[in-house]
């Protein structure tokens, strides 16, 4: 069984449809928690560290052999929780930065949410450093208005929104455009950009996957 932390429940009928049509068989257990992300945008995400650990501790005891953390903005708390509590955790977007450190070092990535800025930069320079690459160059863009619509409840406006943003990168600016959050992946399909967009949930899913049924 699969573990999913989510800090929205937009994500589950996605990541239930994406298990069904790449891991038919895969049990998944989601796991809400909106608050995490809440605290961390605006205290920072380490401090919801020992929150975190509560959950990882708690759908470990429930029977998860690894969990996928699908928020950008506390990946990296995740990743360190699981450590502690003795479950592998699986951050969404690290396939998604190891695939944009491999298409180019010219890195465009894209947010709706600031907090999660920081910490996905970061993660595309420690890929890039694991890759044995020069160090890439991020750009990072803030889609404005996209989070506004995400939270009002408009997924259409929200994705409407970042494909614009995407469109408006060219081959001149950058080699990829990475999408941050898992939530901006439908705008994947709008985009009309030459330069390749890459988006976390598919990979992400894959990676956890792989590791739930290895342990």
């Amino acid at each position: 069984m699969l573990a999913l932390l989510h800090t929205s429940a937009v994500h589950i009928p996605v990541f239930d449809a994406l298990r069904d049509d790449t891991h038919p068989g895969l049990e998944l257990r989601h796991h809400v928690d909106e608050g995490l992300l809440s605290r961390a945008r605006e205290h920072g995400p380490d401090t919801v560290a020992d929150e975190v650990r509560g959950v990882l501790a708690r759908v470990a005891a429930g029977g998860a052999r690894a969990v996928l953390c699908t928020c950008s903005t506390i990946g990296a708390a995740a990743e360190a929780a699981g450590a502690v509590v003795g479950v592998p955790v699986v951050r969404v977007d690290r396939p998604m930065a190891a695939a944009a450190v491999a298409a180019g070092s010219r890195i465009v990535v894209l947010a709706t949410v600031e907090s999660t800025v920081a910490p996905t930069t970061e993660l595309i320079e420690e890929e890039a450093g694991r890759a044995g690459r020069c160090p890439a160059t991020v750009r990072t863009v803030l889609v404005p208005g996209a989070f506004e619509r995400f939270a009002a409840g408009d997924g259409e406006g929200y994705v409407r929104l970042v494909a614009a943003a995407a469109d408006a990168v060219t081959s001149a600016d950058a080699d990829v455009i990475v999408l941050a959050q898992a939530s901006m992946a439908p705008a994947r399909e709008l985009t009309t950009t030459s330069v390749p967009v890459l988006s976390s949930p598919v990979l992400g899913l894959a990676a956890g996957a792989r590791v739930a049924l290895r342990g």
